[in-house]
């Protein structure tokens, strides 16, 4: 999830590029079956059913056989076939195929398996997830020999790195999915209670006072350009410091992003850097010559906003890709 993370946004989380990523949301789950080295079970009950489905890939480390065919045996592949089951883990005899490939006897690393249709009716039908089944079958001079390789499973000494994924990408049809609301329900998230307010202005003023210690400008010109209330509307930096507002513990990356704000005035008349709208240019003619007292000056608010991806860690730990729109203000201008 880290490398799929790398590979559509920076250091900061910004879009690389649109497109690169498939969907907006991407989900990984760990197998939780941790006794039969057959059977991997994933819990997908975080999918929401509105959720359009795309793609799902399972995702299982083959480790290298367990021992050599002889020589003179020219069959050196091994038949790998992936079942959904189809009752309970106790009855893996009723199952459904859904890949077979042929694989080296002697070499190790991912596999991944297309999975898509069976995963989407989990998710229209959870009651009807039990899991995959995977053999590895060999046939030789000596007859058909089984389990001559395996998969790596979550327990005891394998890495947690070769654990088996299901990994899902999806498109959310709702509005909501690509706000940032639901991170202000998160459990892990320290919000401040009321009784808290004087601390929390402490904060605030803590962080606009280091924002503003990273600016090139000098001090005294920083503070003077904010003071005066000619100044034209423009973008200035709001560093958002995951771990300053305590969500850091489930947000994996990025540490934190610079949002931008728009802040300054829309006075007439309007230059065309200011990305100005005829209606404000209307509206600050008519402040300026106070035609109407009504009427107030155009605000300055971001003009064009760019998206950000984060990887975090939803409520059952599962790691979570997602790409929010509007999270980052690139020009600002006067409406």
């Amino acid at each position: 999830m880290v490398d799929l993370f790398n590979k559509v946004a920076d250091a900061n989380g910004i879009t690389r590029a649109p497109g690169l990523l498939q969907g907006d949301v991407v989900r990984s789950f760990e197998d939780r079956v941790h006794v039969d080295h057959h059977h991997f079970y994933f819990d997908i009950s975080a999918v929401e059913k509105g959720e359009q489905m795309l793609k799902a890939e399972f995702r299982v480390f083959k480790l290298k056989g367990t021992h050599r065919s002889r020589r003179s045996d020219t069959k050196h592949f091994c038949k790998v076939e992936v079942y959904e089951l189809l009752e309970s883990e106790n009855k893996p005899q009723k199952k459904h195929l859904i890949a077979s490939r042929l694989l080296s006897l002697h070499t190790e690393g991912w596999e991944v398996f297309n999975v898509t249709q069976t995963v989407s009716k989990w998710v229209g039908n959870k009651s009807s997830n039990h899991g995959f089944w995977i053999t590895a079958t060999h046939v030789s001079k000596n007859g058909m020999e089984h389990d001559m390789v395996t998969f790596a499973k979550s327990q005891g000494t394998l890495q947690e790195s070769r654990n088996a994924l299901l990994v899902l990408f999806t498109n959310s049809n709702k509005r909501r999915s690509h706000s940032f609301v639901p991170f202000a329900t998160k459990s892990e998230t320290n919000l401040p209670a009321k009784s808290d307010a004087s601390r929390v202005s402490h904060d605030a003023a803590v962080m606009e006072s280091s924002s503003a210690s990273m600016s090139r400008r000098p001090r005294a010109a920083a503070a003077a350009a904010a003071r005066s209330p000619l100044a034209a509307c423009h973008r200035r930096e709001l560093y958002v410091d995951f771990h300053a507002i305590g969500w850091s513990g489930w947000i994996i990356h990025p540490d934190g992003y610079n949002a931008y704000y728009c802040r300054g005035s829309c006075i007439f008349p309007l230059g065309g850097s200011l990305n100005a709208t005829n209606h404000a240019t209307v509206q600050s003619i008519v402040y300026t010559m106070k035609l109407s007292q009504d009427v107030s000056m155009p605000c300055c608010v971001p003009d064009e906003l760019q998206s950000l991806n984060l990887l975090y860690f939803d409520d059952k730990l599962n790691a979570v890709l997602k790409h929010y729109k509007d999270m980052v203000a690139t020009s600002c201008g006067c409406h």
